[in-house]
C-alpha cells in the first residue's frame, strides 16, 4: 500500500509541475483541503464512523481539476485507509480574476480501500479497489480560502458526508 500512495503523490506532483507550466492564466491555482465528517457503511445495519482526510486539486481548465485524496476512518478494533485520485468538475466557472462566492461541484474518484482489523490472535489487513462519486458546494471565504460540504457514495459500499476547509496555494 505505501508504494501505491507514493506513486499517487508522485504522479500528482508531476501533474502539478506540468499543469502550472502549461496552464492558461485563467485557471485557478492548486488547492489543498482538509476534511472531516461522517461515513456510514452498509452492513447488517448502518455502521456509523467518523473520518479525517485531505486532498489536493490541480486545475486543468477553469472548471476541471484532478488530484489525490487520502481519508482515514477509525472504528472499534479496525481502521480504513482510502486513497483515491479524484476528478472534480465545478458546475459554475469563476468569473474574471475573482472566484465565485458559491461554487457547486461534482466529484468522482477511484483508487484503493484498505482495512486493518485487530483480533485477539493478531492483525488482519486487506485491500480492494475503491471509488466515490457525489457533489457539494464550496464557498469562497476571501481570495485564497474556501469552506464547503459534500456528500458521496462509494465502494466499499458507504455514504459519506463531510465538511472541508481549503486554501489556494498560489
Amino acid at each position: 500500500m505505501p508504494g501505491v500512495v507514493r506513486a499517487t503523490f508522485g504522479a500528482c506532483a508531476l501533474l502539478v509541475v506540468t499543469v502550472h507550466q502549461a496552464g492558461a492564466q485563467e485557471n485557478p491555482g492548486p488547492v489543498a483541503e482538509v476534511s472531516g465528517g461522517w461515513v456510514g457503511f452498509a452492513d447488517d445495519s448502518l455502521v456509523s464512523e467518523g473520518f479525517v482526510g485531505g486532498n489536493a486539486r490541480f486545475y486543468l481548465s477553469p472548471r476541471l481539476a484532478v488530484g489525490p485524496e487520502v481519508v482515514h476512518i477509525v472504528g472499534q478494533n479496525h481502521s480504513h485507509l482510502v486513497a483515491t485520485g479524484n476528478l472534480t468538475y465545478d458546475i459554475r466557472a469563476p468569473s474574471g480574476a475573482k472566484p465565485r462566492q458559491v461554487t457547486p461541484f461534482l466529484v468522482a474518484g477511484g483508487g484503493l480501500f484498505q482495512t486493518r482489523q485487530s483480533f485477539p490472535t493478531g492483525r488482519f489487513t486487506s485491500g480492494e479497489g475503491a471509488f466515490t462519486a457525489g457533489g457539494g458546494v464550496r464557498i469562497a471565504n476571501g481570495n485564497r480560502t474556501t469552506v464547503g460540504v459534500d456528500a458521496r457514495i462509494g465502494w466499499e459500499l458507504h455514504l459519506r458526508v463531510n465538511g472541508f476547509v481549503g486554501v489556494r496555494l498560489w
